[in-house]
């Protein structure tokens, strides 16, 4: 095990330390030329382009200073629609043919690179031959070293100009709602800035022995167990959230919040979460493609050092059966500046700018709600929506009591008082007084207001964010953009009469999508029945609606994905659900043949031998007891047999479907449910069996090691 604690940064030190790793803008302001610095300032915050001599340059700084902090190679860091990064290392070096060498970095091997683009998924855009791609790129997140290799973040697109990975519609959708939101702006003399959105990842994440780890099989290559009885003692005390932190596990976020410091990014808070063995971590928000850059570096250092500590992170939905998911809370919010365009203020009745921007949120959460679920869609997260530890499948917006009673006011032309500070006086002198916000949360919603952001709560905890940013991203600039053009031409009392009577006629439309009751209640599918909500309940379910005419107008119309590129990433989708399935299947098939059945057998062999010995040795003795249990593993085992025979079939009737969607559909019909049953099947036997002869670690073995 390596030595942990020696490069160890202390806090006093800590304004050296932090961001030591990354090409950030106080290092390209002092390695670079201010004339050059100024114009690569402007492409960074105004999105000016950059022309081959500035990059350069760049490129050259930019070479000397990896160097300097031991880089050997640089790589174009890239995010293709696995979700996750690739990257490609090349050298620095540079031979000169006189048996001596350079080192070399020029601005177009920064600016450009090509990938393979053939391996990746593509949907359909590449063919198998057609290998060529680019890399390009992306000035506004800064590059940074990673185990001696300068990364640089880049978007990956086809030889033909599609994007084939994450970050570029991601930009995209930026950019549009920059430019809608500057037409909203205009009328109060505020535009001509780069309007930003702006993200905080919550990851929760779940970290056991790695010696456990290794011997699971469905752990290993699934990332969650297919099998496992309930613990003696699970959750049900919630003395594990907030509780003390294992020293084990302090050790590891001690190194991992050094190495997330010298990148830049800003880990804040760390905490036991609720289930045992669960944990999260949450950063200061950022800049919303930086924000998702951090994130999946975050959870590559986690999985990496945890094993610096024999542990291992997992980063699954859904690991354990009974106990809660994990989760990534997205805070979501728009700026310019300092000014947060999602700030109620003193007075949020008064505040017109504001009333605009929470109208359109509301619109487009309410039009585009089956995008949002979608994109958030997959195997995993299957498991955790609506099970009682995470928002249901409906997506519907919590504004807490102020902003709803500002809404009621607006659709029915009646006066609001805005409430009063309320100071909180607990009864004791010793304890500070101070007011209580003017909202409180609620965790069972899918899009919860929270003071001065928006939480969706929806994503789980291995999604790469752009997906849901960049539709939310755009759903927004759309309804910017209708009501920008709603009021294009006013000023003065014109406008603000035309703007106030469409916020009124907006809310009254859309006021369906907010709910700030208990998303757990089985009344509320009712009531979202009702009221027209949708309620996807899977991926298989989830997923067509992106490829919808009214999905297909919104990507078209913003400038962020073309129909191609829309149908590309729902085949992706697809075919990783269904793969993701097809492998779960695979391995509880095997661990069902090759370890429980025969370690059932085995133990029902020794009851059954034990039985005949003691029948021999005494011929009266009372050997009910034994011959029940015998006859109970026998019964298990014949439940198993048919189980893993219905199984096989249902999983073989869906690897013949053809239509990906009809197979989608199938897996989700059909083989969920008889893999549920198998897995019952399976745990039942756990609980009767020998803990001596389970072939694998229990959930009471996994989640309270030492």
């Amino acid at each position: 095990m390596a030595e942990i604690g020696e490069d160890r940064i202390k806090m006093s030190e800590i304004e050296q330390l932090y961001g030591s790793e990354v090409f950030n803008d106080g290092v390209m302001r002092d390695k670079l030329p201010s004339s050059i610095y100024e114009v690569l300032f402007r492409t960074i915050k105004e999105g000016e382009p950059l022309d081959l001599e500035v990059a350069n340059v760049v490129a050259h700084a930019m070479k000397d200073w990896a160097i300097s902090h031991g880089a050997t190679h640089y790589t174009h860091w890239f995010q293709p629609l696995t979700g996750i990064t690739s990257e490609k290392h090349d050298s620095f070096l540079d031979p000169v043919g006189d048996g001596s060498a350079i080192t070399k970095f020029s601005g177009k091997e920064l600016i450009q690179g090509e990938p393979d683009a053939s391996s990746f998924p593509n949907g359909g855009l590449r063919a198998t031959f057609e290998a060529r791609g680019y890399t390009a790129w992306d000035p506004t997140s800064y590059a940074f070293i990673k185990d001696e290799v300068l990364c640089i973040p880049t978007a990956f697109c086809s030889y033909t100009g599609e994007a084939l990975d994450k970050k570029t519609p991601l930009l995209r959708s930026m950019s549009v709602l920059s430019q809608q939101a500057n037409r909203v702006l205009s009328h109060f003399g505020e535009d001509g800035h780069r309007v930003i959105t702006t993200v905080g990842g919550e990851q929760e994440y779940f970290l056991i022995s790695e010696a456990d780890y290794e011997k699971r099989q469905d752990l290993m290559f699934t990332g969650r167990t297919l099998f496992g009885a309930p613990p003696v003692k699970g959750q049900e005390l919630e003395e594990h959230y907030f509780g003390a932190i294992r020293p084990t596990v302090n050790e590891f976020m001690k190194e991992l919040d050094d190495e997330l410091w010298r990148l830049g990014i800003a880990a804040r808070t760390k905490h036991n979460e609720v289930a045992p063995c669960q944990h999260e971590l949450a950063p200061v928000f950022t800049n919303s493609n930086r924000a998702i850059d951090e994130n999946l570096l975050t959870m590559e250092k986690m999985k990496l050092l945890a094993s610096h500590h024999g542990l291992a992170c997992l980063q699954h939905e859904k690991p354990f059966e009974g106990i809660n998911g994990s989760g990534k809370h997205n805070n979501w919010s728009m700026s310019y500046g300092s000014t947060n365009l999602l700030e109620p203020g003193d007075t949020p009745m008064d505040n017109l700018r504001f009333l605009i921007f929470m109208t359109c949120v509301i619109a487009c959460v309410d039009d585009y709600q089956e995008l949002l679920r979608m994109s958030v869609a997959s195997a995993g997260n299957d498991h955790r929506l609506g099970a009682h530890e995470a928002p249901p499948a409906i997506v519907s917006i919590f504004l807490g009591d102020e902003l709803t009673g500002i809404v009621d006011a607006l659709i029915n032309d009646h006066p609001y008082q805005s409430a009063a500070c309320v100071s909180m006086d607990l009864g004791v002198d010793v304890l500070p007084n101070f007011l209580k916000d003017n909202t409180d949360r609620n965790r069972t919603s899918a899009f919860a207001f929270t003071g001065n952001k928006f939480e969706f709560r929806m994503p789980g905890a291995q999604v790469n964010l752009s997906d849901c940013n960049m539709i939310l991203n755009t759903a927004m600039a759309y309804a910017l953009k209708q009501f920008a053009d709603a009021v294009e031409g006013l000023s003065g009392a014109a406008f603000e009469a035309a703007a106030l009577e469409y916020i009124k006629h907006s809310l009254t439309e859309h006021q369906r999508i907010i709910f700030n009751g208990n998303g757990y209640g089985d009344d509320w599918p009712i009531e979202a029945a009702r009221r027209g909500l949708a309620n996807n309940r899977n991926t298989a379910e989830a997923l067509p609606c992106f490829v919808s005419q009214k999905s297909l107008d919104l990507f078209s119309e913003m400038g962020v994905l073309n129909e191609a590129e829309v149908r590309s990433r729902y085949e992706v989708k697809l075919e990783k659900y269904v793969k993701t399935l097809n492998i779960e299947c695979n391995v509880m098939q095997r661990m069902t043949r090759r370890n429980y059945i025969p370690a059932i057998n085995a133990y029902a062999t020794k009851i059954a031998k034990g039985i005949t010995t003691v029948k021999d040795a005494l011929a009266g003795a009372d050997l009910s007891d034994q011959e029940e249990l015998l006859e109970r593993l026998l019964d298990g085992l014949r439940t198993i047999n048919v189980a893993h025979r219905n199984l096989l079939q249902a999983h073989q009737k869906a690897e013949a479907i053809v239509d990906k969607q009809e197979q989608a559909n199938c897996y989700a019909e059909e083989v969920v449910p008889a893999m549920e049953a198998l897995r019952v099947g399976v745990d039942a036997m756990e609980g009767i069996t020998d803990h001596g002869y389970w072939p694998v670690p229990t959930y009471n073995d996994i989640l309270f090691y030492a």
